[in-house]
């Protein structure tokens, strides 16, 4: 470790490091010295990526397939407006260069998958899991075990967030607990929504994928104590905190190989536990639009998300719909829609079930649908 080198520029930019007693020089040694993927550049990716990339981490990778949209931008600090339909990996080593032009980047501009986990994260010595979806947490967290490398997971939503290092080995040789020590299976296809779903407060990534950076460094400069075994848990809305104890489970199977994390998460179980009812596009519902022809459309979505963007439907939220039933027609085709397909179609489901309608379809896709093929100056959200 002694063998490497800081220039006059390095050991200015790191000054505060140096003259810290528990880190100084040695730590950031260990730093430079250290490899570290970065799984994801989004809301808890941006944060720590800048923060690694300032601290001085040598070698940085990271793993992200998507572009920059809109809707990032209230989060993910790392792009700016420019950025918008840009390659995610690439805009965030354009912007990271330019923070620290003494660190190596590393793009990896792919979908991290069973076939190709084992060998992008065996280049390197400390993963830091970003994402946002149980398939790929699981995916990383396996490939970790493997690999015996240690994993630093956050996740976030709404106003909580949680941090933990799982998989670490301490200076006697011991392994905490991994990802499946904590969480053994996932939830239920449907029942835990994303951040697109259900929302996340702007601020938390940035708390949250701080914590993740200062786990990180504590790794790779073995200072501090990790949170190895712990679970810390915080609430942007009563800045409330706890750490709870996670404890290896010794009845866990021994992770020896990759599987499919799609089948195991339950991904497409979704789509089959959604009813099956008469649908229309999007376009067709122009033509009914310029055609004269006589229906009605009802939006099931809430309040809120209707002043975002509505396109004229009646609005009866899903949770009412049985209530205030005797506003739709069944005297003519009545077009059911929501923001994706999903809650629509579970209104239809209902509405014929219960009330016997035969005259219902569900618009395919959504608003979401109507924005990107009919009327682009909706907000999508």
């Amino acid at each position: 470790m002694g063998s490497i080198k800081f220039s006059k520029e390095e050991l200015e930019r790191y000054s505060r490091h140096l003259i810290i007693p528990e880190f100084n020089i040695e730590g950031q040694r260990r730093l430079k010295n250290a490899k570290v993927l970065v799984v994801g550049s989004g809301g808890l990716g941006s944060p720590l990526l800048l923060y690694l990339t300032a601290a001085g981490v040598g070698t940085i990778g990271i793993v992200d397939f998507d572009l920059v949209d809109e809707t990032n931008l209230q989060r993910q600090v790392l792009f700016s407006v420019d950025d918008v339909g840009q390659s995610k990996s690439a805009s965030a080593i354009k912007r990271l260069k330019g923070l620290n032009p003494h660190v190596k980047f590393i793009e990896h501009n792919t979908r991290l998958t069973s076939e190709n986990a084992l060998e992008i994260l065996s280049g390197y010595d400390v993963v830091a899991d970003g994402t946002d979806n149980f398939p790929t947490r699981y995916l990383v967290n396996d490939a970790c075990v493997i690999l015996q490398k240690p994993n630093v997971y956050a996740s976030i939503f709404r106003f909580e967030g949680q941090v933990s290092v799982f998989n670490y080995t301490d200076q006697n040789g011991n392994t905490g607990p991994n990802y499946r020590d904590l969480f053994p299976t996932p939830p239920p296809p449907g029942l835990v929504p994303s951040c697109a779903e259900g929302g996340v407060i702007g601020v938390l990534p940035g708390i949250i994928g701080s914590l993740q950076a200062n786990e990180v460094i504590k790794v790779v400069t073995h200072i501090g104590d990790p949170l190895s075994g712990r679970l810390f848990l915080f609430d942007a809305l009563t800045f409330e905190t706890r750490t709870l104890k996670v404890h290896k489970d010794p009845t866990q199977e021994s992770i020896v190989k990759l599987i499919d994390y799609q089948e195991f998460c339950g991904i497409g179980q979704e789509a089959d536990d959604t009813p099956s009812v008469k649908e229309v596009t999007v376009r067709a519902l122009e033509d009914m639009k310029d055609s004269g022809e006589a229906y009605q459309l009802i939006d099931v979505r809430e309040p809120y998300e209707y002043e975002i963007a509505n396109i004229n439907g009646v609005l009866i939220p899903l949770d009412q719909i049985a209530d205030q039933v005797d506003q739709i027609a069944s005297d003519k085709k009545v077009v059911v829609h929501c923001r994706s397909g999903v809650r629509s179609a579970n209104a239809i489901s209902l509405l014929e079930k219960k009330f016997g309608f035969t005259n219902l379809y569900n618009l395919k896709g959504g608003i979401l649908a109507y924005a990107d093929e009919i009327d682009n100056t909706l907000a999508k959200y």
